[in-house]
């Protein structure tokens, strides 16, 4: 059996300084290490396009859009609408990097193997080390908003709601925020028994939420008022600004499609247009939710209001059932995205340790069920610690400024990509290249540069943080170093 290829070879000759090659793996590594072809490195194929999208709708559509309109609203007022666009624009720049790349090598470890390709290995374990903080917080996150709509549900079904104590963290006035911790186990359930059950669910919860936000759109538009949106943009440019970053949390997760590139049917086709048709759908269906409560009952009423769908649709229809309906749909919806993130987290984990950059356990793919069991069970654990004791506002912009920064590499590996492997198979390629990649990084250096100094100082302590993991781990475990160590010593 030929040997795989995994970038260039060491360097020799007169002068040549083999420590200092940079370790990039080729597309054609990647793909033939995972199986991605074949089967997947253990993993079934089960999931074809429609499931795909209900997947990336699943782990988009939750806690932004149900818990944060109300604080980019805050922000923006009516021109909430302008900020939702100017965050759509940001990822669909990037989203056309992600279907190109996400056709062109369809692996489970999305932006991190994408890096590894085209920019090399410790760039790809900086990139996995933000995915690490992007999939963790938003988890906890969005589980902890769950909490809200679960206290809302109950009250609209029996009029009782959970003890304060049991429904919030330390630093939010209770001892531990139960439901959060349920959900994330529920969704470790699932995850284990394997990823078809998993993709039924998510597809479920998918179709039924979107169902809700349209309902809700019709009851909104129905008492629309032309007066509520004005005046249009209370706080100016500056504001749009703002909302957009704080809009841009409600996209995270349509990478996520990425990371099922091993256990999707035909990932080269299906991986690019499912990403394209996600964001599309998501982008139209945030704006007309914007309009639709911002109509209804004006800015002020929804910025910054717990649950505040739900509260505009009391407010509309005069009777709290209308309420819980959203509510019922809201618990439905940050529970898909628990699941479609905490998927999306194992994969990424599986893949950095199958190169070596992380302890072996997350890399283990269960004979019975063809899942990560064990690396599935640390990821729910991990994540339920912060959901149940702390409050995560503080470092939300941290997630968003990770995020944005992982969505800026990706589309640097195209261009990177492009001139290193111009014979590489691209089932998908970027519209207006370069123009449409650098218009990508151009618009995340933007919003990154709008999360503001603090949040700054706090990313670059933590990716000082994470290039001393991997100073310490990942580049003396890394088995391409292993490899090319052992192939310089026998052509030596």
């Amino acid at each position: 059996m030929s040997a795989v290829p995994t970038g260039p070879g060491p360097r020799t000759g007169p002068g040549s300084r083999t420590g200092r090659v940079p370790r990039v793996k080729s597309p054609a590594a990647l793909v033939a290490e995972s199986g991605a072809d074949l089967e997947g490195h253990g993993l079934k194929r089960t999931m074809g396009l429609f499931q795909l999208v209900c997947f990336g709708v699943g782990a988009i559509v939750g806690t932004g859009i149900f818990v944060g309109l109300s604080d980019s609203v805050a922000q923006a007022g009516p021109a909430v609408v302008v900020s939702f666009v100017l965050a759509a624009i940001t990822c669909v720049f990037t989203a056309f990097s992600f279907a190109e790349l996400g056709g062109a090598i369809p692996v489970s470890g999305s932006s991190y193997s994408f890096a590894y390709a085209g920019l090399g290995e410790s760039t790809a374990f900086l990139v996995g080390w933000c995915l690490l903080l992007e999939y963790g917080v938003s988890v906890s996150a969005v589980a902890v908003g769950w909490s809200q709509y679960v206290n809302e549900l109950l009250d609209s079904l029996t009029g009782w709601r959970l003890p304060a104590v049991l429904c919030a963290g330390p630093a939010d006035g209770g001892a531990v925020n139960l439901p959060a911790v349920v959900v994330i186990a529920l969704a470790a359930v699932l995850l284990v028994r394997g990823v078809r059950e998993s993709a039924r669910a998510t597809a479920a919860m998918a179709v039924l939420k979107l169902a809700i936000l349209v309902v809700f759109c019709a009851i909104g538009f129905k008492a629309f008022q032309d007066g509520h949106l004005t005046p249009f943009s209370p706080a100016g440019l500056g504001g749009i600004g703002a909302g957009t970053t704080a809009a841009f949390f409600s996209y995270i997760g349509f990478d996520a499609i990425t990371t099922a590139g091993e256990e999707a049917k035909n990932p080269r086709r299906n991986v690019p247009i499912a990403i394209l048709i996600c964001i599309g759908v998501v982008t139209l269906l945030y704006c007309a939710v914007a309009l639709a409560a911002i109509g209804a009952v004006g800015a002020d009423e929804v910025g910054g209001r717990p649950a505040a769908l739900s509260y505009v649709v009391n407010q509309v229809t005069g009777s709290a059932v209308g309420g819980g309906i959203v509510a019922f749909g809201a618990v439905v919806a940050i529970a898909s995205v628990v699941l479609a993130v905490m998927y999306g987290q194992t994969r990424i984990l599986m893949s950095m340790s199958r190169d070596g950059l992380v302890p072996r356990v997350f890399e283990r793919v269960s004979p019975k069920t063809s899942t990560p069991v064990a690396g599935t069970v640390v990821v729910a654990v991990v994540f339920a610690v912060p959901a149940a004791f702390s409050s995560l506002d503080a470092v939300v912009n941290l997630t968003t400024i990770g995020t944005l920064a992982t969505m800026a590499v990706v589309n640097v590996a195209v261009i990177a990509l492009r001139r290193r492997e111009p014979g590489l198979a691209r089932t998908f390629r970027v519209p207006l290249y370069p123009v449409v990649p650098l218009l990508g990084i151009a618009f995340c250096l933007y919003l990154m540069y709008e999360t503001g100094w603090t949040t700054w100082l706090q990313f670059a302590g933590f990716l000082l943080a994470g290039a001393l993991v991997y100073a310490g781990y990942g580049r003396r475990h890394s088995r391409l170093a292993a490899a090319r160590t052992a192939t310089a010593d026998v052509t030596g």
